[in-house]
C-alpha cells in the first residue's frame, strides 16, 4: 500500500510540473517590456524562430554611427501570427522589414514587436493582445474598453 501512495503522489507532482512550467514560460509585456520605450527598427531579417509561447524575428539594424546592432524582436504566438497572414516564408533571411514596438526594460537589444512593414509598404500586427502591451486600437482584435 506505501509502494502505491508513492507512485500516486510522483504522478499529480509530474502532472503539476507539466502545468506549471508553460506558465512560468509565458509572461505578461511588463514583465519585460517597457510601454515608455518605443522603438523603431529597420533592419535585415537573420533568422526567424517558429516556437512557441512567442515568435522570435532577429534583425541587424544598422545603427545612426554605422554600427551593426543585432535585435530580437519577439511577436505573438505562430499560430497568431499565421492567422494574421505570415507564413514560414514570409521573412526569410536578407528580408528588409521595419518594426514598431517597445524595448526591453533592461535595455538590451530586445523588443516586443508591435507592427511589421515590408519595403513594398505592405504591414502586419505581429502583437499579441491582452498581455499587457499598450491598448492603441492597431489591433483590430482588442475589444474596446
Amino acid at each position: 500500500m506505501p509502494g502505491r501512495f508513492v507512485a500516486i503522489l510522483m504522478g499529480l507532482a509530474v502532472v503539476a510540473l507539466v502545468t506549471v512550467v508553460p506558465l512560468w514560460a509565458h509572461h505578461a509585456f511588463s514583465a519585460e517590456f517597457d510601454a515608455k520605450r518605443p522603438v523603431q527598427l529597420k533592419g535585415t531579417v537573420t533568422k526567424m524562430e517558429w516556437i512557441n509561447p512567442h515568435a522570435w524575428i532577429h534583425i541587424d539594424v544598422t545603427s545612426e554611427d554605422g554600427m551593426v546592432e543585432s535585435w530580437m524582436v519577439e511577436g505573438g504566438t505562430p499560430n497568431t501570427l499565421f492567422r494574421r497572414g505570415f507564413t514560414k516564408r514570409s521573412l526569410l533571411p536578407g528580408t528588409v522589414i521595419m518594426v514598431d514596438g517597445y524595448q526591453a526594460k533592461d535595455g538590451t537589444m530586445k523588443a516586443n514587436g508591435r507592427d511589421l512593414t515590408f519595403e513594398d509598404g505592405r504591414r502586419l500586427f505581429m502583437g499579441s493582445s491582452g498581455t499587457g502591451a499598450p491598448r492603441d486600437g492597431r489591433d483590430s482584435t482588442e475589444q474596446n474598453r
